[in-house]
């Protein structure tokens, strides 16, 4: 990995006298953040003193990629750091994310489903992530709706929130119904709490444990993005 680069020259710069290197010392930005579909995980600063560290962000785009297609776009910093300041003001460590980089070709698979897609998803440009925190995710959402850098929906039901760096704007979208959805219209209550991360790092339902298939997430993306009518 590129990582490799970036740790070799941070032992080369800690060889250096102290005055010498007190200039270089970056601010990190860091993200621990675990795919929900593929399992990855990325842990490691983005962003230090001088900006955008470019290692990092192709790392993240690639770990945030469409896993359909395995497609990649650049993904805009704007919202990396809004992830970051919504997660640090609750002081969470780590987020899973639920939704990230859509290709237009997966949002028209999503669009010929029931309940479609909003048709420019802030996820095709590479601008939106939808992500779970084990604690505190309704004060995350709250501070991140206080900072006014982006959209931010509200799913208190299913147990995330969704950021972007597009137009500010706030909504709210409870979920009621979700689990006969996600179940393929049985019926079953189990989805009406949010989602938890199971022993083998994957999402399950939190009281049952049932495992969250791929099914489930598009059901539940494809069903929101018409419900919401903006562009999550």
């Amino acid at each position: 990995m590129h990582r490799r680069k970036f740790l070799a020259l941070a032992a080369s710069a800690a060889a250096l006298p102290l005055p010498a290197r007190a200039l270089s010392v970056p601010d990190f930005w860091r993200l621990n953040l675990v795919n929900a579909h593929t399992g990855e995980r990325f842990n490691g600063p983005y962003r230090d003193s001088r900006g955008v560290i470019p290692d990092a962000l192709e790392e993240l785009s690639y770990f945030l990629r469409d896993f359909h297609s395995g497609e990649k776009i650049e993904y805009d910093v704007a919202v990396l750091d809004f992830v970051t300041r919504a997660m640090d003001a609750v002081g969470a460590t780590k987020a899973t994310v639920l939704s990230a980089y859509r290709t237009p070709e997966t949002n028209a698979m999503l669009a010929r489903t029931n309940f479609g897609v909003a048709e420019h998803s802030q996820h095709m440009y590479g601008r939106a992530l939808d992500i779970y925190l084990p604690t505190r995710l309704e004060d995350a959402m709250t501070a991140a709706r206080a900072m006014k850098r982006g959209g931010v929906g509200w799913y208190p039901s299913s147990g995330f929130i969704h950021l972007d760096s597009g137009p500010v704007r706030n909504w709210n979208l409870d979920g009621r119904g979700f689990g006969a959805q996600l179940l393929g219209g049985h019926g079953s209550p189990w989805f009406h709490e949010p989602l938890a991360i199971g022993s083998d790092g994957g999402l399950v339902a939190k009281r049952t444990g049932r495992p969250v298939t791929v099914a489930d997430r598009l059901s539940l993306h494809s069903m929101l993005s018409r419900a919401v009518g903006l562009s999550p």
